[in-house]
């Protein structure tokens, strides 16, 4: 069954709020994180409601009103997120409070927002939808899961127009803890720089993207999502080339059907030379694309890549920001977005032409 992108919102550190403009207007910071670029909310949401959201409910709850405006929908019938780490920052306020307070008279608004499932809530909330309504969270695969959950719904003929979306957020002290271990860098670096930066870890990063999945094609359907899959832990590198070989030939392609490839990588060169491999090994003649240089590296960070994949091929354009490698003219049919976390989480979706 052919399933449709049809309506895309994405709040993240660059100006993809509207849809007018594809990454032409590049964000460039020097900083130790990505923090999202974030609309005037009350354009969206009530001052009333808005008042009691934090950051990352605002930026999923607008990202998905983008999503459905631009799809032509007032309600859909199922709401899937995937999310790595849910709410951080209303966490750690009522972790804090515990502390502060001596785990007594705590307020419990911060406990009841800090979790994952209270971007999904509130989105049905606000438009009064009692349908499916699921939280995926499985780290990096979180997105990933939401994403094949809602195409399930709609080849088992529970649903036609599906909301999904992948949000995570950045704070100070989640940047902290990971930045110790080596997870992100520790000092500031330039994100249109990242793939040359030696220090260790990736550059951190935050968004919030939703889309609108469906089987019926409309004249504003972006692309098929042909398929998806996920592997863990693979033994070598032969065997991430064989499962990505495999995944490709099951919907009667090879690699060198596939135009374009987007990659995750985001400058930590211990993990970035396995994205090189595949390149090399798989997909030698394929053009080559980036993408954490624009939005860092968060755990629902593929979500971004279903966007920009997107939009490549409603407009057959690769915005120059996000080119690594050009090999290949005419017109871009498949895009394959490849993306693994420290070479544990391996996830590869399949983007094609409607």
């Amino acid at each position: 069954m052919d399933i449709y992108i049809n309506g895309l919102g994405n709040i993240s550190p660059q100006n993809t709020i509207s849809s007018d403009n594809f990454l032409t207007d590049i964000n460039e910071v020097n900083e130790k994180y990505m923090q999202v670029v974030q609309p005037v909310y009350k354009e969206y949401i009530s001052p009333k409601a808005l008042r009691r959201m934090s950051k990352i409910v605002r930026m999923g709850v607008v990202s998905a009103q983008i999503a459905m405006k631009e799809a032509g929908i007032d309600m859909p019938d199922a709401i899937n997120t995937g999310t790595g780490m849910g709410c951080q920052a209303d966490t750690e306020k009522f972790l804090k409070s515990m502390l502060d307070n001596n785990e007594s008279m705590l307020n419990p608004s911060a406990f009841i927002q800090s979790t994952h499932n209270t971007i999904g809530g509130s989105i049905a909330l606000g438009l009064g939808c009692n349908n499916y309504n699921m939280a995926y969270v499985h780290r990096t695969f979180s997105y990933e899961s939401a994403l094949l959950d809602s195409m399930m719904l709609i080849e088992e003929g529970q649903g036609n127009n599906i909301l999904v979306g992948g949000f995570d957020e950045i704070t100070e002290e989640s940047y902290q803890i990971r930045a110790r271990i080596n997870l992100f860098k520790n000092s500031a670096c330039n994100n249109l720089n990242v793939l040359n930066d030696n220090q260790p870890g990736a550059l951190a990063g935050e968004g919030a993207v939703f889309s609108v999945v469906s089987n019926d094609k409309t004249e504003n359907s972006y692309c098929k999502i042909k398929g998806i899959d996920m592997f863990f832990n693979p033994d070598n590198q032969e065997e991430i080339d064989t499962r990505i070989n495999d995944f490709i030939s099951r919907y009667n392609l090879s690699a060198n059907d596939i135009d374009l490839v987007i990659v995750g990588k985001n400058g930590d060169k211990e993990y970035d030379v396995i994205y090189d491999n595949v390149c090399n090994a798989v997909f030698p003649e394929s053009d080559i694309a980036i993408y954490k240089n624009l939005c860092g590296e968060f755990d629902t960070s593929s979500a971004f890549a279903v966007w920009a994949g997107s939009n490549i091929i409603k407009r057959q354009d690769i915005p120059e920001v996000m080119q690594h490698s050009k090999k290949r003219d005419g017109k871009i049919r498949n895009i394959l977005i490849y993306n693994q976390h420290r070479n544990v989480n391996h996830s590869v979706i399949l983007l094609s032409e409607c």
